[in-house]
């Protein structure tokens, strides 16, 4: 177990998890052969140590005590590794192991003393709702009334979610580690020291090791990876052992002896094979099930002995409160859709297990299971140069690459820089175009859709032919949903927000929803389509393919309408994310290949030239927008996050979190969201690196990259509302390195809006 992990939130629950151990076991008094023993990341190349850095440095603002060291000290910690296979190690002091069976009954009897009833040897054969929302949980030993039913069954996680035709998307691999006899190293340590070695993880050489009794525990993340019963799991399975296959951990081990030489004279005392779950980006799935009343996931916790406590705390305060209490959304089983099948995730777990201990680039994207959901103009795109990355399920266009280049993956600047430049270029002088499909939208219609949206959303609803921004709290008047809304027609709402947090929203929708039928909600998924273009030659573009009239007095900013663009039919937003005079455009799939041809055939008048979302995020840094699950998310308040102006608490309409948002504007809250331009080199933020004031820790960045169109490096991020206006004495640490910042009070470009007004 380990408080280090590359999401800082899911760090703050393995951080909670540590900590409760010895509380459970005072409070249980059960043993639970706790070992503290500190722990080594280590680095065998320079682009290692670069993500050492990055670790560490998100590490800062959560309180979590990380150390950076030469091979040499990490050598005088731990001998048996040799420092000449080594650039660099991150040392972690809150890293150690424990008995997993005192363990989970310290867990037993801290519940039992608190009322809870447990029964043994007991197999749940059948899950049936009743009508009060309870569940009648039938079992070989009877039945049983439960208020809710979770599923944290482990192996048999698919099986008990086909008991109410829940799919999940877990996947069991088979998983060895050896066990060496006694070795006379580790004797010499222990006593000399009187100490434990410490963990080591060797990313590169894809082991971990730790001591197990006088020899040590070698484990292996191998390339040659292997699903364990991939589509049931036996109910008589009782946790055997599996066959070993040492051959296929070979090419790990040989790097693990020799980067630990001490290895290469120990006997092997035993090799251990048993399978243990994964989802397919390695995180746990937790949370309600969208649909299922009272039935809760707590699958898929792969690291069970550091994320466990953490996981049964969000669990419970989302079921006593309504509320996880924090930022849960990289464990949450509404991340995933109905593409997440079967076949989807083997080929998905197989892939995170294969790289487990690999680098994940900041522009890397990973190939398995692609593409699987894709538009009509995918291979129109790809002839055009397009890279793409997966949302969601769905094939999105990155940048558009010149012929045989692709992703050189980086944790610096990289080839795609000056394309991606010159995309941006492109809006900024004439026009651009890009799909805009991966957005969420939703359809909102009926007699009281208009009541429903001003109780769920803070902005005003807008008139007809109009639109607005509309933020979404919580009762806690936290930020869960950051939409455009669209008012259509009397009754007639399109609702469009985040692409990857559909399921999420159409969650909170759904348990809102008026239940006298006055409501008609739909996510459309890819039954809309959508394009967009933006750039001061927008206009005279649009013009072109209609005969109504596009000027600012008939068509001014934020208007929306239904108009055919040639022969097709589509509805048209005055709007761009990029901060430029621009258009959103949205369409029946069979008519998207229509108009894109449409739009670049017209468009070659004025150089038109696509563009993908790595440029859209360059132009709206320009603006300083924020973005859903970076800026805006359910750690933050809206006034906090500068979206007071679409905030109406004069409305009558008590909407969600009114209250909540009435007090953090009176009081102020607590953080500011700010914009700074940073003294960069090679390198860009990427987010969740620590923003310095006057040489302290003070707030963090929530995303940034190169603004292009400014000609500058740019984050963005939350530092506390006392020092948030210090126009001195901020920098932010990037790649090891403290590299001056300046507040930016006010966007790089059209700081007025007069451009994308025009």
């Amino acid at each position: 177990m380990h408080t280090i992990n590359g999401d800082p939130n899911v760090a703050k629950l393995q951080k909670y998890t540590v900590e409760l151990y010895k509380e459970i076991e005072e409070y249980s008094g059960q043993d639970i052969g706790l070992h503290l023993t500190s722990g080594l990341m280590l680095a065998a190349t320079p682009q290692r140590f670069d993500w050492l850095k990055s670790i560490l440095a998100k590490g800062r603002y959560n309180g979590l005590e990380a150390t950076l060291l030469t091979p040499k000290e990490a050598h005088e910690m731990m001998p048996l590794l040799d420092p000449d296979q080594f650039v660099g190690a991150l040392y972690d002091p809150v890293e150690g192991h424990l008995d997993p069976y005192g363990t989970t009954h310290a867990y037993a009897r801290s519940a039992k003393k608190n009322g809870a009833e447990i029964y043994l040897h007991t197999k749940v054969e059948e899950l049936v709702q009743r009508e009060d929302g309870s569940w009648r949980v039938i079992t070989n030993q009877g039945e049983i009334i439960a208020e809710h039913v979770v599923n944290a069954a482990g192996l048999w996680a698919r099986e008990v979610g086909r008991m109410v035709g829940l799919e999940l998307p877990v996947l069991a691999m088979e998983h060895m580690y050896l066990i060496t006899e006694d070795m006379p190293e580790v004797i010499d340590f222990n006593r000399t020291t009187g100490k434990e070695l410490m963990h080591c993880v060797d990313f590169d050489g894809e082991i971990y090791l730790r001591q197990e009794r006088q020899g040590m525990l070698m484990g292996t993340y191998e390339k040659a990876c292997r699903p364990w019963s991939p589509v049931t799991t036996p109910w008589d399975f009782g946790h055997e052992l599996l066959a070993e296959d040492i051959e296929r951990i070979t090419p790990e081990l040989e790097v693990g002896f020799r980067h630990f030489p001490a290895f290469n004279n120990a006997g092997i005392r035993r090799i251990i094979n048993g399978p243990f779950t994964f989802s397919p980006d390695g995180n746990p799935l937790v949370g309600p099930v969208r649909g299922l009343r009272n039935y809760w996931s707590a699958c898929a916790v792969m690291a069970g002995f550091s994320q466990g406590g953490g996981v049964g705390l969000a669990l419970a305060n989302w079921m006593i409160y309504g509320d996880p209490g924090f930022d849960v959304f990289a464990m949450d089983v509404s991340r995933y859709g109905d593409y997440a099948t079967l076949a989807y995730t083997n080929a998905k777990v197989r892939e995170n297990y294969a790289r487990r201990f690999s680098i994940r680039y900041p522009n890397e994207e990973l190939p398995a299971a692609r593409p699987l959901l894709t538009t009509p103009i995918y291979d129109k795109l790809k002839e055009g140069g397009g890279v793409f990355g997966a949302y969601y399920g769905l094939e999105q266009a990155l940048w558009f690459a010149p012929k045989g280049e692709e992703d050189q993956f980086s944790w610096r600047r990289s080839n795609d820089f000056d394309v991606v430049g010159a995309e941006a270029k492109a809006v900024r002088e004439s026009v651009g175009l890009m799909e805009t499909s991966g957005f969420a939208k939703y359809s909102v219609k009926g007699s009281g859709a208009e009541a429903f949206l001003d109780r769920l959303l803070t902005c005003r609803i807008p008139a007809v032919g109009r639109m607005t921004l509309a933020p979404m709290l919580k009762h806690d008047g936290k930020l869960i949903g950051d939409f455009t809304l669209a008012k259509l027609g009397e009754g007639d709402f399109l609702l469009i927000g985040s692409g990857i947090a559909e399921a999420y929203h159409m969650r909170w929708f759904e348990s809102l929803l008026p239940k006298d039928g006055s409501v008609q909600l739909e996510a459309l998924g890819l039954s809309l389509l959508g394009l967009s273009i933006a750039g001061p030659n927008a206009r005279k573009l649009m013009q072109k393919l209609t005969h109504q009239d596009l000027s600012t007095a008939a068509f001014p900013f934020m208007s929306i309408r239904r108009m055919d663009l040639g022969m097709a039919p589509a509805i048209v937003g005055r709007v761009s994310y990029t901060g430029d005079l621009g258009y959103e455009i949205w369409m029946k799939p069979e008519y998207q290949r229509y108009i894109f041809d449409l739009l670049m055939r017209e468009g070659a008048e004025f150089d038109i030239r696509l563009f993908g979302l790595r440029a859209l995020n360059a132009l709206r840094l320009d603006k300083s927008y924020g973005s859903w699950s970076r800026e805006y998310r359910p750690l933050y308040g809206p006034f906090e996050a500068g979206l007071n102006r679409f905030v109406a608490l004069s409305k009558e309409a008590d909407f969600i979190g009114k209250a909540a948002a009435a007090k953090e504007k009176a009081e102020g809250g607590t953080l500011r969201l700010r914009t700074f331009v940073l003294s960069a080199k090679d390198a860009d933020v990427i987010g969740d690196e620590p923003i310095y004031h006057n040489g302290a820790v003070c707030g963090w960045v929530t995303s940034g990259g190169y603004a292009h169109g400014s000609g500058l490096s740019v984050a963005v991020g939350y530092v506390p509302k006392e020092i948030a206006d210090e126009t001195q004495g901020w920098s932010i640490e990037l790649l090891g390195e403290l590299l001056p910042a300046r507040l930016q009070a006010e966007p790089l470009f059209d700081a007025d809006g007069a451009r994308m007004r025009a």
